[in-house]
């Protein structure tokens, strides 16, 4: 066994490196998997790429495989794809995800690993935990045949959530977003697409995932009476304001969030996270989830990419990037 790898750490905000990694060899329970792919979530990623995780989210923001403390030094990530070449035998040679940091190579428990359908590419299963969030977010929202939805944010949220309800049938559906760019992302997944001051209004449900007060405020002007926003956006130590005053009450109108963390209640019964992430994996196999992959890079390049994906120099949903074999 190569018990060397290497592995992306934030030293300091704005500031990463490669730092080189001595692997334990696995013990009975674990797995040790090699890289193929990861993805870069490029909204919680830069946010932590420049410290901007505030401290009273420090413990709620932890990845499950982060070590190090916010705001640095800290190994952050949560999306990797990789084959498993030590462990079970069932699970030897088998392509899975974890939520696991940029690495060559790591060891974890059987239980962090999910098996990719082979129906899904491995370079296509990074989305997984993405996908995931809309998964939970559309059992929180529970949409029916029919309803009038926008979707505020072409982000990697926003976007994985629109993937899925194109397919419901009957839904006036559209992605909102005030970037134009965006557009051509619409039309890959086979959805509307409207500027903010465009959308249509009388909606049903609003899924808002743009993180801005503009977003948010434009959400609710968009709702029919007695509408929902499900705000799926992550504004770390912002306050924002919103115009409950006007016709908010008159009209019935409901905010409410919807977070990852925990199984929706409104899932059927029994359902678990590993229900949840295997769900999220069999929705993969639909090609048109390849639109939110918007640029792929070597994993030696991460110290220079994170700078440029958080200054916006590379505009990017999901940066997906690629490890060798000499890990």
């Amino acid at each position: 066994m190569n018990s060397s790898a290497r592995a992306f750490w934030l030293r300091s905000p704005g500031h990463g490196e490669l730092r080189d990694v001595t692997l334990a060899e696995p013990g009975e329970g674990e797995v040790l998997v090699r890289a193929l792919y990861s993805g870069v979530s490029r909204g919680t990623e830069t946010l932590v790429f420049r410290g901007g995780v505030p401290e009273s989210q420090h413990a709620v923001m932890r990845a499950p495989f982060q070590e190090g403390e916010f705001p640095g030094p800290v190994k952050y990530g949560y999306l990797s794809v990789g084959v498993v070449e030590q462990g079970p035998d069932g699970l030897i040679g088998r392509t899975v995800f974890c939520l696991y940091p940029h690495q060559t190579r790591y060891v974890v428990p059987v239980s962090a690993v999910t098996v990719v359908p082979e129906s899904v590419p491995p370079a296509r299963a990074v989305l997984a935990g993405t996908v995931e969030t809309a998964v939970n977010a559309l059992w929180d929202a529970a949409p029916l045949v029919g309803d009038r939805i926008a979707v505020i944010g072409g982000g990697m949220v926003g976007c994985s959530v629109t993937a899925l309800l194109a397919r419901f049938p009957g839904l006036r559906l559209q992605l909102v977003d005030a970037d134009p760019a965006r557009a051509r992302t619409a039309e890959a997944l086979g959805v509307d697409f409207a500027a903010p001051e465009d959308a249509l209004g009388d909606c049903d449900l609003v899924v808002h995932a743009s993180a801005t007060e503009q977003g948010l405020t434009r959400a609710l002007e968009l709702l029919a009476p007695e509408g929902t926003v499900l705000d799926l956006s992550w504004y770390g130590d912002r306050r924002i304001a919103l115009p409950l005053g006007e016709a908010f009450h008159s009209r019935r109108l409901t905010v409410r969030s919807s977070q990852v963390g925990t199984v929706s209640p409104a899932a059927r019964a029994g359902r678990t996270y590993a229900d949840r992430l295997a769900l999220a994996l069999d929705l993969l196999a639909d090609p048109a989830l390849d639109a939110l992959i918007t640029g792929e890079s070597a994993f030696e390049e991460l110290p220079e990419l994170l700078p440029k994906l958080a200054s916006g120099e590379i505009p990017a949903l999901c940066h997906r990037v690629r490890y060798g074999d000499n890990g």
